[in-house]
């Protein structure tokens, strides 16, 4: 007698037992799996079998991603210069050590019935990353800096009763499309302009363009070029006239040699944790902060968690649990003011070690050799022929080479780089065409003197040899 066909089972789909499904689909009062999805419009709906292929078995899987795997690059394997929002830094081996604790690792934000060490690792956290940026309140981390400075100007829209923000036009473009899909369609934004000799902003058109309808001016210092906003108490001042509210983003591993931008004007300063003991990844490892004073206007309009600590019944005791839950996304849900979802508060912890394992001194210290490398990185360079460096304002670690003399387009110079194992920094030509065939080129404590030299010894090799073949022609 032949035996009943069993239904498939998958090591990775749950429930795929037919009994197990039925029972579940009783339970709440479906007749079929599809009945889950009529609020999707049929139109949007697949009509035909998805043409797969046969699943792979665990180990044919697992071989099969390590062979895609294999043909990455990562600047591991090679001497690196990139920037541009996820940077080189050292990473000290008690950050990976203790964000890989099994009562951390999981730790996206931490709840009443779990531990509540992780309470108390993120309040640490916010007090040591406020005390940073000199203010009196921090969130839990938000996935990256972009959202970070899209929630804050949310925030200020939301306390002005305004609809329109003003951004600095040295934004990073991809930074600039996450904040404008973000706040679409309740506020609109205008891009005020920047000279183009020194990289600061342009006050006279932010004052053009200052009216009784806007409720934010967003800038960062330093900027998305690299270079330090020497304006930010006029910005801040003119913002302030016109009944707005200053937004800053900040590197916070500037903040060890720089003014925090509280000392000048900043209402709400917002950034990413990412240079404070978090690995360069692609796609991932980034988490943004946002900091405002301890006032009611300010911390009623986070849509973020907020830990503090609090004395218990018991004497001398103390406890850590959320500040004011029923402001947040998380109490509120769909009326809530916006959804944050879940948050990065692993890499907040990872922040947090990194900022007590260095200290005030040990961040001052840092600062100062990440401006040395820097700024003899940028002295090389400008000595090779048909090299220009753009933007004359101070830099702390990022600077924008231009090639255009040179008769090379970065993208030629950037794959020449590369022959020579050598991966040079961020490609400026299609976003900042004022600045023509610029590369923003990152140097940080992680790059020795002989690999600079290394740099600008290739870059001179290369351009040596353009300008050889242009004579020759």
């Amino acid at each position: 007698m032949a035996q009943p066909k069993q239904a498939a089972m998958h090591p990775y789909i749950p429930n795929m037992i037919p009994e197990v499904q039925r029972q579940m689909l009783d339970e709440i009062g479906v007749e079929r799996i599809e009945d889950l999805y009529r609020i999707i419009p049929d139109e949007l709906k697949l009509k035909e079998q998805m043409d797969l292929p046969p699943a792979l078995s665990e180990l044919e899987l697992r071989r099969h991603v390590e062979k895609l795997l294999n043909r990455n690059q990562s600047t591991q394997d090679v001497l690196s210069f990139l920037g541009a929002g996820c940077w080189p830094h050292f990473i000290p081996a008690v950050c990976d050590e203790i964000n890989q604790r099994s009562e951390f690792v999981t730790a996206y934000a931490g709840e009443p019935y779990e531990d509540h060490g992780r309470f108390q690792a993120l309040f640490e956290y916010q007090s040591l990353v406020a005390e940073l940026v000199d203010m009196d309140v921090v969130n839990v981390p938000t996935f990256d800096w972009a959202q970070a400075a899209s929630t804050s100007l949310r925030m200020a829209a939301r306390m002005t009763g305004r609809t329109e923000v003003l951004l600095a036009g040295t934004i990073d473009k991809d930074k600039l499309k996450i904040i404008a899909n973000y706040i679409t369609p309740d506020l609109t934004y205008k891009q005020v302009d920047f000279h183009h000799e020194s990289g600061e902003l342009n006050l006279q058109d932010l004052r053009n363009k200052m009216t009784g309808n806007i409720a934010a001016v967003y800038f960062e210092n330093p900027t998305f070029l690299g270079t330090i906003e020497s304006q930010g108490q006029q910005i801040a001042d003119i913002a302030h006239e016109a009944g707005a509210v200053c937004v800053v983003g900040v590197d916070p591993i500037s903040l060890g040699v720089l003014k925090p931008p509280s000392q000048y004007g900043a209402d709400i300063i917002c950034g990413d944790l990412q240079p404070l003991g978090m690995h360069m990844n692609y796609g991932g490892g980034q988490a943004g902060f946002i900091a405002t004073r301890d006032e009611e206007k300010y911390v009623m309009e986070y849509p973020s968690r907020l830990f503090g600590i609090a004395p218990t019944i018991v004497e001398g005791e103390y406890g850590f649990g959320d500040v004011a839950y029923e402001r947040t996304s998380f109490h509120d849900r769909e009326k809530g003011k916006e959804s944050v979802g879940t948050q990065t508060a692993l890499w907040g912890i990872t922040a947090g070690v990194y900022l007590a394992l260095l200290g005030p001194y040990g961040m001052q210290e840092l600062g100062q050799t990440i401006m040395q490398k820097s700024q003899y990185a940028a002295k090389l360079l400008g000595q090779i022929e048909g090299v220009t460096i753009r933007l004359q304002s101070p830099f702390f670690k990022e600077f924008a080479a231009d090639f255009s003399q040179t008769g090379l387009t970065v993208e030629e110079v950037l794959k020449q780089l590369r022959a020579e194992g050598i991966q040079g920094g961020r490609d400026l030509s299609s976003n900042f065409p004022e600045l023509g065939e610029s590369m923003l080129l990152c140097v940080t404590e992680v790059h020795s003197q002989e690999e600079i030299e290394l740099l600008a010894a290739a870059l001179g090799r290369i351009c040596s040899r353009e300008t050889k073949g242009v004579n020759s022609r």
